[in-house]
């Protein structure tokens, strides 16, 4: 996040600067309010830039063995430009090369899920899926309690991804 602002700042003063130049070339012609102006769209392109951009940079950062299940497209009043083109705000990754199956039941299997959302840190969770039912247990309140199942349609990402690995 520093270094993005670090990035919107710079892009700012490159704004200002490459229109100052460009009013000196024109021997002064040009207004000056433009130089605020150019600074100002500079800056909400680069931002503009970022957002769209941030989740390639994460996802082509992930380890081998860690793909990308679903992802969550949004939009915002204060962002009109998402109307036109929503962006990828977060995304759910599965570690398949860590999908354990149980060795009491074959069609009981353990993995790791992540949850990615833009500004804020890597949520990692442990799911059980049941492949033959389709169902899926979600975290357990930790009080040593049987999971709780929950049926899920049946175009699940996290659950075709477990059972496609299992």
């Amino acid at each position: 996040m520093f270094l993005e602002l670090i990035a919107v700042i710079i892009a700012g003063i490159a704004g200002a600067g490459v229109m100052m130049l460009i009013a000196r070339m024109a021997g002064g012609r040009v207004p000056k309010w433009l130089v605020p102006v150019a600074a100002g769209a500079a800056m909400l392109a680069t931002t503009i830039s970022s957002e769209y951009s941030w989740y390639s940079r994460t996802s082509d950062a992930l380890p081998d063995g860690v793909e990308v299940v679903q992802t969550v497209e949004g939009t915002a009043f204060y962002r009109p430009w998402t109307y036109l083109v929503p962006y990828t705000e977060r995304f759910i990754a599965l570690d398949t090369g860590n999908v354990r199956a149980n060795s009491d039941d074959a069609a009981l299997f353990m993995a790791d899920v992540y949850f990615f959302q833009r500004w804020s840190t890597v949520r990692s969770v442990e799911l059980m899926v049941n492949c033959a039912t389709g169902q899926r247990a979600d975290p357990a309140l930790g009080d040593g309690g049987d999971p709780v199942w929950r049926d899920t349609p049946q175009d699940d990402p996290i659950v075709t991804g477990v059972c496609r690995k299992g």
